[in-house]
């Protein structure tokens, strides 16, 4: 049986999901003012380490766990408004990438599954 990041394509789609998703983050009022001053670099780095490890793929994500890596913008008021629009951020860098719905609802449901961590309710 195949891993959802194996169905997602691999590595190379998972990049290149995660450089578009930030694009389209960035330019998304509702949430890019959590990234200002932000090396996006980096952060696009963590990004694509933890959805490979959270697909199944290679386990190579060093960053903090969800809950302390969020503290800070739970702080500046991360709320489930935010987490929301950037799942919605998500599937929507996918929709236009051609993944499937199925698989698009597979990766939201592992977002969801990081909601309380993020915001700091676990």
């Amino acid at each position: 049986m195949s891993t959802l990041f194996e169905n997602l394509g691999g590595q190379a789609a998972v990049d290149a999901a995660v450089n578009k998703f930030y694009r389209r983050v960035l330019a998304d009022d509702r949430v890019n003012y959590f990234f200002e001053n932000v090396d996006m670099y980096k952060q696009s780095a963590k990004q694509k380490a933890f959805l490979t490890m959270a697909f199944g793929g290679p386990h190579n994500y060093t960053g903090l766990d969800m809950k302390v890596g969020h503290a800070h913008l739970v702080e500046r008021g991360l709320n489930d408004s935010h987490f929301d629009a950037i799942v919605e951020n998500l599937g929507l860098t996918l929709k236009d990438m051609g993944v499937a719905d199925d698989l698009i609802s597979q990766v939201a449901a592992v977002a969801e599954t990081t909601r309380e961590d993020v915001l700091g309710r676990s």
